[in-house]
């Protein structure tokens, strides 16, 4: 059964559309990579997804978003913080509960960052930063990750430990990536974007980067 189903939709903002009859469907278990150059529209295809699937899923967006003024545990925490209580929500703001505690520090602590828990998130490095990010998205309930350029301010070996971790614990992924190679080899799906229209869907298997070249060739007036 598929958990979301695209047909010849279009999609855009501020009354402009910036994506075209779109053909998409996508089921669980999927691993699947958008490409495609800067522009060609492939944050909003990903939050057009992001809304279709609800609660079902969890976004780590381009930008983190993350409270600079708030704890690691504080920010981690909000991935939940639609199920919980009012009441539970506002004690944890100021005196976190120790189960609760311990459930954000058994997320932080694959990811290396369990003594970091209490630090301020305007306190992190960049690789820190972006691991936060993914541990709050990591503890949102949702089986589906959405995952705008999740790497993107990390070296190789800590962006190959974020979408190893991603690809580990959550069911289906979707992610926007600018990196070819390593959207190759941690999706085992490409769907490659091109002035707002999907021009390529095909299984990563066997595929190279330089595969993907004509996705990022202009052509002539």
């Amino acid at each position: 059964m598929a958990l979301l189903e695209l047909r010849e939709e279009s999609a855009g903002y501020n009354g402009e559309t910036i994506l075209h009859e779109l053909n998409l469907t996508i089921v669980p278990g999927e691993r699947i990579a958008l490409v495609g150059e800067s522009g060609a529209g492939k944050s909003t295809l990903l939050h057009l997804l992001y809304n279709r699937l609800g609660a079902r899923a969890a976004l780590m967006p381009q930008d983190s978003a993350l409270v600079q003024a708030l704890t690691v545990f504080h920010n981690v925490y909000m991935g939940r913080l639609h199920e919980r209580s009012v009441w539970r929500n506002l004690r944890n703001l100021v005196l976190p509960s120790r189960a609760d505690v311990d459930e954000v520090r058994d997320v932080l602590a694959p990811l290396r960052l369990q003594d970091k828990i209490f630090s301020n998130v305007g306190q992190l490095s960049g690789g820190q930063y972006q691991r936060t990010a993914l541990a709050r998205a990591l503890y949102h309930p949702g089986r589906v990750i959405v995952a705008d350029e999740p790497v993107s301010s990390v070296d190789e070996h800590q962006a190959r430990e974020i979408l190893t971790t991603m690809n580990g614990e959550k069911e289906t992924v979707l992610l926007a990536m600018h990196d070819r190679a390593l959207a190759i080899e941690f999706a085992d799906r490409i769907v490659g974007i091109r002035d707002g229209r999907i021009v390529l869907d095909e299984a990563s298997n066997g595929m190279r980067p330089g595969d993907l070249d004509d996705l990022y060739r202009t052509t002539d007036p």
